[in-house]
């Protein structure tokens, strides 16, 4: 969970990514499950696998939503098809 927190906290020298993440997406990317990671501009971060306990453990009680399809995930989901984008989990997270 530290590595997972430290990029969503920004910690310096984990994240080399000048702002913190606050979008999580559970997305299919070709099969299986990507945990796909933003910023607040919605510029991505890294990617980490979806079933990982620090992806669990950071969602938990939060309510997704499935804006995925939407045209401000436009840029940054476009390696995504229509399907993938609409069955994703978008997850905004408290920085």
């Amino acid at each position: 969970m530290r590595m997972l927190s430290a990029w969503i906290n920004g910690v310096e020298g984990v994240n080399m990514h000048s702002s913190p993440v606050k979008f999580l997406i559970m997305i299919e990317s070709g099969g299986p499950m990507v945990a796909r990671l933003f910023d607040a501009n919605r510029v991505h971060v890294t990617d980490m696998d979806a079933s990982s306990e620090d992806v669990m453990a950071t969602i938990e009680g939060i309510v997704p939503t499935h804006t995925g399809a939407a045209a401000e995930w436009d840029r940054a989901l476009a390696g995504h098809n229509a399907a993938e984008r609409a069955a994703a989990q978008v997850y905004a997270l408290a920085v």
